[in-house]
């Protein structure tokens, strides 16, 4: 695997460890500002509609510079976000914050699941996305662990200054790393939008909603669920979110690894397993071992998904794929944002803290239908199964009109 593969995953260890670390965090940060554990889940929430929103944003903003240069204003705007949420004086601007860390998230790993394919060959590409996507893995089992226990003993405030800290090693890793990479000749905006024509992009991303959104339904409420159900101790979410990201890194490289030689099955069965596991965890919350496993494979199957799904939007789109990669990240924080909500609002309705593994099995089965239609619509052979067709069309509409000047 090439080195700058190394950078991209620098890059993505940071980010992944923001993204998570706010969810062993939730009591903290809702005592010090004297907000209720749903209203501090806001920041789950604001930060994955930041991302859903900022990706097409921040990509359609860097169209006109090189990839590299783009991954390194990302960076710089990642910095800012991570140092805002550490001084913030209210919930208020903490929230905003986060926001602004968020709005560099989708356009990162949707332009640098495009670089990490391009640097390697074809039948390589799953294995290089999920390459890049173990930054964000292992920051599960190092970065989110040891930013929760930081929190707990010396305060979150620090936690997010050394969040910041990490943005900026990942930022000189991309610099000195990742090489110059001109985007392809003749491909323009349009082309990337024409992506969105195609029905099994559609559909890809839809199953990105649904399917892990599943995982942070259960997972976004995990610091309270394990502490009032299970009956752990404060302390010892640190170790369930290693338990967690460890599930995240071996799923992660499963559907790596298989994503390039059948995709398709694996979706159904990480998809399917997760939509069983999700609804077994109603019953195994109350069991300090068994809720332990439990949290293992919802991180395992959850991660399962994001190679082959990640994959499958960059063969469907296929001679313009960058936005259409962004906007799938910006999906995975759709499904979270909207089972954040989903999870905060049965809680409230008095439901316990056990009722959102049921909307995340329910979200997860929802993906598992959607693979299958897709699945049906490409053995029809219409355009809506054949990768990337309108968009490849574009694309060679631009290339032979640059060709005749």
């Amino acid at each position: 695997m090439p080195l700058a593969l190394l950078a991209l995953a620098v890059g993505a260890f940071g980010i992944g460890t923001t993204e998570f670390v706010i969810m062993g965090l939730l009591p903290e940060v809702a005592g010090d500002f004297g907000v209720s554990i749903p209203t501090a889940g806001l920041l789950v929430t604001g930060y994955a509609l930041g991302v859903m929103f900022g990706a097409p944003l921040m990509t359609v903003l860097g169209t006109k510079v090189s990839r590299k240069r783009m991954l390194m204003v990302l960076m710089g705007l990642f910095i800012v976000g991570n140092l805002l949420s550490a001084v913030a004086p209210t919930f208020a601007v903490m929230l905003t914050g986060r926001v602004v860390a968020s709005l560099a998230h989708g356009a990162f790993f949707g332009i640098g699941s495009v670089v990490a394919a391009d640097l390697v060959a074809p039948d390589k590409k799953a294995g290089a996305i999920a390459m890049m996507f173990t930054g964000l893995t292992v920051a599960n089992v190092v970065g989110v662990p040891l930013g929760t226990l930081v929190g707990q003993t010396v305060g979150w405030r620090f936690t997010f200054a050394v969040v910041a800290a990490l943005g900026v090693v990942g930022l000189v890793g991309i610099a000195r790393l990742v090489p110059e990479m001109p985007r392809t000749a003749g491909v323009h905006l349009r082309h990337e939008l024409a992506a969105f024509k195609n029905a099994q992009v559609l559909l890809a991303m839809a199953m990105t909603v649904l399917g892990f959104g599943g995982v942070f339904a259960a997972i976004t409420y995990i610091a309270p669920m394990m502490t009032h159900v299970a009956g752990f101790a404060d302390g010892s979410v640190t170790w369930l979110l290693v338990l967690f990201g460890l599930g995240m890194v071996g799923g992660n490289l499963v559907g790596g690894r298989y994503a390039d030689r059948a995709l398709m099955p694996l979706l159904y069965v990480s998809l399917g397993a997760l939509a069983v596991v999700l609804g077994l965890f109603t019953l195994t919350a109350h069991h300090k071992i068994l809720a332990a496993v439990t949290v293992v494979l919802i991180g395992a199957l959850g991660f399962a998904t994001v190679p082959p799904l990640q994959k499958r939007v960059l063969d469907q789109a296929h001679g313009a794929p960058t936005l259409a990669s962004a906007v799938n990240i910006g999906a995975f924080n759709l499904g979270n944002a909207l089972s954040a909500w989903l999870g905060g609002m049965v809680i409230s309705a008095g439901l316990g803290y056990t009722a959102p593994s049921w909307v995340g099995a329910t979200l997860a089965a929802g993906a598992l239908v959607l693979a299958v239609v897709s699945a049906a619509l490409e053995r029809r052979g219409g355009t809506a199964g054949r990768p990337g067709l309108l968009v490849a069309e574009g694309a060679g509409d631009g290339r032979r009109a640059a060709a005749r000047h």
